[in-house]
């Protein structure tokens, strides 16, 4: 069997000048931010939508977010306490695994936890998402959709035909059940009749004050375990 290319080790000095000129760059801009505004939170996001989060950035424009490379944003603020830029941030550093986000604001802990927790949008759900609810179609009529539809409906397995002219549902059709994971043809359909089943929520998972060195970690945010170091660095676009 080949051995996998994620075994293989790969030395700083073989990435391109312009990679690390770029990952120096954003570990500056964290420690900069690290001097400037008073709290840093770590926050993580369920269903993400590029859209939404650009509205949250928008609204929040006197503050700075931080999202995507993990370990990068590690380097800058200190896996451990022998490396942390300031006291304490080797405690935030724990959280930054997964679809995970970095805030920098002036604005407070009370401030930042009443926004977020409002801030809660419904979207078409993906293939791989839960199916919210159960949704059968009635037998009968689509009249918003038009002929040319019909053959894109019975791919995607509604039982479908044209009556008269228009889309009809030859029987009640099963789409999904509550829990289900949903394939790539019935989020098709949600989205096709829609309907929306996923809810784009930020939680916040702790916070720490550049003031202090104080560390809170938030109610209900457990401490990530710890995961392969050696794994790739996500792909994410960070800020």
């Amino acid at each position: 069997m080949p051995k996998s290319k994620r075994d293989k080790k790969i030395s700083l000095t073989k990435t391109s000048k312009k990679g690390l000129e770029l990952k120096q760059k954003l570990i500056e801009e964290l420690r900069k931010c690290v001097d400037t505004y008073r709290h840093l939170f770590i926050f993580s996001v369920a269903n993400m939508r590029n859209n939404k989060l650009k509205d949250i950035r928008t609204a929040w424009k006197h503050s700075r977010f931080f999202f995507g490379k993990n370990k990068v944003m590690m380097i800058a603020l200190g896996k451990g306490q022998t490396d942390e830029y300031k006291d304490n941030l080797h405690k935030v550093t724990k959280y930054l695994r997964g679809e995970v986000g970095v805030l920098f604001t002036n604005k407070t802990k009370d401030e930042v936890q009443e926004y977020f927790r409002h801030f809660k949008e419904m979207d078409f759900a993906r293939a791989g998402n839960p199916a919210q609810m159960d949704l059968t179609l009635d037998e009968g009529p689509l009249e918003q959709f038009p002929h040319s539809m019909e053959p894109q409906l019975r791919q995607l397995g509604l039982p479908t035909a044209l009556k008269k002219g228009v889309v009809t549902l030859l029987k009640d059709h099963e789409v999904c059940k509550e829990g289900d994971i949903l394939t790539p043809e019935q989020a098709r359909i949600l989205k096709l009749f829609a309907i929306e089943m996923a809810e784009f929520k930020v939680q916040i998972k702790c916070m720490w004050n550049s003031e202090t060195g104080e560390f809170d970690n938030f109610a209900g945010a457990e401490e990530p375990m710890q995961e392969n170091e050696d794994e790739d660095d996500d792909d994410n676009d960070a800020e």
